[in-house]
């Protein structure tokens, strides 16, 4: 049985097939940053991990850019 069509996806269902396929390095990386800072928890400790997690979330679940 093949996955249903990308538009027929659901935003969640997109957005748990990408964080774990699309981006998974840049997920992997943050969760790596979490483990090795999670004893000694700081603001903005993890950062720039996470706002490149993001980034690639938003554009494999959106690739539109909406900013134009």
């Amino acid at each position: 049985m093949q996955p249903p069509a990308q538009s027929t996806l659901t935003p969640l269902r997109r957005l748990a097939v990408h964080s774990t396929s699309t981006c998974s390095a840049h997920a992997s990386a943050y969760g790596k940053c979490i483990l090795a800072t999670y004893t000694d928890v700081k603001k903005d400790a993890c950062k720039e991990e996470f706002a490149k997690f993001g980034a690639c979330l938003r554009e494999a679940v959106c690739p539109f850019d909406l900013t134009a």
